[in-house]
């Protein structure tokens, strides 16, 4: 019994050890099993050898296994994208007319009943994919995955979710602030909500999504507190993107080598406030220009010669300014405070101090209809008014049909010098601006579309473009010397003599006997007419004063002291 007993139990022990060897044996490898399509980062299909799983391998850290606190990856990521065989991007789709692009990523994680893993959505736009006769803005697929967090490794595939249905990614990009403004700056004149549904049913991605398999496999990596401009943990993303046919029959395209790091949020709210506090400052400088020139133009013959055409432009654009930085407020509420201060200031430009300008133009420019009664002049007044507002409108419609020309009705814009000097060669008028005002205009008004298309790192998300900068520079700075050459070397300095009609001088020789001594009805004191010198003008109506009295006259009225009469410019 006791040899039995020992060997019975012998043989139990024995068998104890090798069953909790084998169940060692039996963890080993499933955790080998699963740690290795994760660590090595495989494409979701299998394949017997990837070319993914080689660089995804060499790229991997050794260090970066493991268990790691929990990152949250939701937000939006702002990178680039290149295909790594540049000779064959697309075997089945030859419309890709580029190799490599700029690319935008966002991504909704939530937690699902599994430890560690985290269901993820997420939409993928891409620029610069296609020809520019397929694309305006991007072409974007919805994508889907899983997200292991303990290791860092991200898994998405295309999405086919039911249109018409608000996933919660969806949700997300609505109410995110980076994704409203680019879609408020960058597609608002460009893209009309027919075009774009046109777009996606006739674009090369819409084909693809139904032709191939989109998957992606990425690593998540944490961006370095020396590059990271802020207090929020900002992540990298890298990883491929491949998509086999559905028939087995190649690939679609070639793999695709995402590289996008997280957008600083708190950092792009610092950018869109300190664009309002400019456009705040630039109103409230515009305001002290406008004054000064009131005050140069403050009587009715200086208000006369100011061009009621250049006044109404300049008051539609800034309409134009307070209306977009008030819908912006409003489509963004975390920044409403700050777009609608801007939006209050363009506002006070435009109908307070402009309005009145235009008003006292166009009273100066009606002298002879002040006295017609109080129902002419509201009939005239509503004549105004209704052709300003009525251009207002009309320019709205006109930059929403002709959105892919905005640009040049930028250019046309920005021309409202143009109408003053015409003005002022019809008119041959003295110093009609003063020159603060057209240095100041000049240079506050290139203020916000040089921010818009000339910063790289604008908030609008909108390419600059540093070639249209410079011609709208140019532009402007040409209207703006033309304006100070007519006000130091007179209206009509750059036009030959030989084509000018002949001015009336106001140093002839009367008619009249002037054997006697008349007096000056402006000084009231006596005018030796009997020795023609410059101290004496004489108007059309053989009337004489004093060459200064007259002058200082004329600058206030252009009328006769005497008679009344309309005068001819000195």
């Amino acid at each position: 019994m006791g040899t039995g007993g020992n060997a019975e139990f012998g043989w139990f022990g024995r068998r104890g050890r090798l069953g909790f060897a084998f169940r060692v044996v039996l963890g080993l490898w499933v955790v080998l099993a699963v740690l290795r399509p994760v660590t090595g980062l495989r494409p979701l299909r299998d394949r017997a050898h990837s070319w993914g799983d080689e660089w995804l391998y060499i790229r991997k850290d050794e260090n970066a296994l493991g268990p790691f606190s929990y990152w949250n990856i939701t937000g939006t990521y702002k990178g680039s994208w290149r295909f790594l065989d540049s000779t064959n991007s697309s075997a089945r789709f030859p419309d890709f007319g580029k190799s490599s692009g700029n690319s935008i990523i966002e991504l909704v994680s939530s937690p699902t009943k599994i430890t560690g893993v985290h269901y993820v959505q997420g939409v993928i736009i891409f620029h610069d994919v296609f020809d520019n006769e397929h694309e305006v803005g991007g072409s974007q697929i919805r994508v889907e995955g899983v997200y292991i967090w303990p290791f860092r490794q991200l898994r998405m595939v295309a999405n086919s979710g039911k249109e018409g249905e608000l996933s919660q990614e969806e949700e997300y990009i609505l109410s995110n602030p980076y994704h409203l403004l680019g879609v408020f700056s960058s597609q608002v004149f460009q893209e009309s909500p027919r075009e774009k549904i046109w777009r996606k049913r006739h674009s090369p991605i819409y084909e693809m999504e139904k032709r191939c398999n989109i998957e992606i496999a990425a690593q998540i990596s944490r961006v370095s507190s020396t590059q990271n401009d802020g207090d929020r943990d900002r992540y990298h993303l890298e990883g491929l993107m491949e998509s086999p046919s559905v028939d087995d029959d190649g690939d679609c395209f070639s793999p695709l080598l995402l590289n996008a790091t997280s957008v600083n949020i708190e950092a792009y709210y610092n950018k869109a406030v300190n664009y309002t506090l400019m456009v705040t400052f630039v109103s409230f400088l515009q305001v002290l220009l406008l004054i000064r020139q009131m005050e140069h133009s403050n009587t009715q013959s200086g208000a006369a010669k100011v061009s009621i055409l250049m006044i109404g432009q300049q008051a539609i654009m800034d309409a134009y300014l307070c209306l977009l930085h008030l819908t912006a407020g409003i489509l963004v509420e975390s920044l409403f405070n700050a777009f609608a201060t801007a939006a209050f200031f363009k506002f006070v430009v435009f109908s307070i101090f402009e309005m009145r300008y235009l008003l006292a133009i166009w009273k100066a420019s009606r002298p002879m209809n002040n006295g017609e009664g109080w129902e002419t002049m509201r009939r005239e007044l509503s004549v105004l008014y209704s052709r300003f507002y009525g251009i207002l409108l009309g320019g709205i419609l006109v930059m929403y049909e002709f959105h892919n020309f905005l640009r040049p009705i930028l250019l046309l814009m920005y021309s409202f010098w143009i109408p003053q000097i015409i003005t002022n060669v019809i008119r041959d008028s003295r110093k009609p601006l003063h020159p603060h005002y057209i240095l100041g205009m000049t240079v506050t008004r290139l203020a916000v579309p040089l921010y818009m298309f000339g910063c790289p790192n604008n908030f609008m998300r909108i390419e600059p473009s540093k070639s249209w900068c410079i011609c709208l520079g140019i532009f402007m700075g040409l209207q703006a010397s033309i304006l100070l050459l007519q006000h130091y070397l007179g209206s009509r300095c750059f036009i030959p003599r030989q084509i000018l009609p002949e001015k009336y001088s106001y140093y002839r020789r009367s008619n009249q006997d002037t054997n006697h001594v008349t007096d000056c009805v402006i000084c009231m004191t006596t005018i030796d007419i009997t020795h023609r010198s410059n101290e004496c003008m004489v108007t059309p109506c053989d009337h004489f004063f004093h060459s200064g009295c007259l002058q200082r006259w004329m600058d206030i009225k252009m009328e006769c002291p005497t008679c009344r009469r309309p005068l001819p410019p000195a």
